[in-house]
């Protein structure tokens, strides 16, 4: 069912740490600005980094996306995703990229507390940055994007903090696992366990009817989480009524759909296209 990213990384060589240099050095170019760890808790994982579009006051009322990284829920850091960051702040939008725990010092509960902590603290500082708090988006990459699927469809998370799935206008998952049971790596047995929880890791085991619109992406390549994973979800929210696109990349792998958000990714996809057309189709 699942195929796991250790570290996106080791995916291909624009993922490389030389090809993450480069695509985050050419971010560093971008004409935004950006707040480097803010906290939304104590600690490292309690950090996030803020980027929008220059001038330095930027105009009222732009969306808000909170990004969640990838990597296996025991591996990397929103540093690791400067280019995300920048482009979306290109494009028009205010971009929140926070850290989160990770196993083995955090399970399933404590990153996805961290998830709705931060959502809920990036919400309150929105009109900070020129953001507008009633149009808030959640988005994610392979363990990010199951993260912010189980942000936008279990309810108790956002609950937890004050809050309600009702203030996000939309949910994008790009690559993600959302229906991966029996596990395939031992260790997320650990991650999302006991037996008796594993279920409440499977975003497809909370589809309702009133989630938030959707928009879910996949490469057809990809060997690392697959397909099915996507296309059963989009199929599940449908069956309710709720408004979902996909978008299937015929090239891609797992990692080039993330990659394609820097300008210098070599055969780029229109993703961040993508995302910026539904957002600006959901922030009305």
């Amino acid at each position: 069912m699942l195929l796991l990213l250790p570290a996106i990384l080791v995916v291909l060589p624009a993922c490389t740490t030389l090809g993450l240099l480069a695509l985050n050095t050419r971010a560093s170019l971008a004409p935004v600005e950006r707040q480097v760890n803010l906290h939304y808790a104590t600690g490292r994982a309690g950090s996030v980094d803020v980027y929008r579009p220059k001038p330095t006051e930027p105009g009222p009322g732009l969306p808000l996306v909170v990004f969640f990284h990838g990597g296996g829920w025991d591996d990397g850091n929103k540093d690791q995703y400067r280019f995300v960051g920048a482009a979306l702040a290109e494009a028009g939008l205010v971009a929140v990229l926070p850290n989160y725990r990770l196993y083995p010092h955090a399970r399933r509960a404590d990153f996805m507390a961290d998830a709705a902590q931060s959502l809920a603290w990036a919400r309150a500082h929105a009109a900070e940055w020129g953001a507008d708090p009633a149009k808030v988006f959640v988005m994610g990459h392979s363990a990010g994007a199951q993260i912010a699927l189980l942000l936008a469809l279990d309810e108790r998370y956002l609950n937890a903090v004050g809050g309600t799935t009702r203030w996000l206008r939309g949910v994008i998952g790009l690559s993600g696992p959302y229906d991966f049971l029996p596990f395939t790596d031992k260790y997320l047995e650990d991650v999302f366990g006991p037996p008796s929880a594993f279920a409440d890791s499977q975003p497809i085991n909370f589809v309702r009817a009133g989630a938030p619109p959707a928009l879910l992406a996949h490469g057809l390549k990809d060997r690392r989480v697959r397909v099915a994973n996507t296309e059963r979800l989009a199929a599940a929210l449908r069956a309710l009524g709720n408004a979902v696109e996909t978008r299937y990349y015929a090239s891609a792998d797992h990692a080039q759909v993330i990659v394609a958000f820097s300008p210098v990714a070599p055969h780029r996809l229109p993703v961040l296209s993508d995302v910026r057309a539904f957002i600006g189709e959901n922030a009305r």
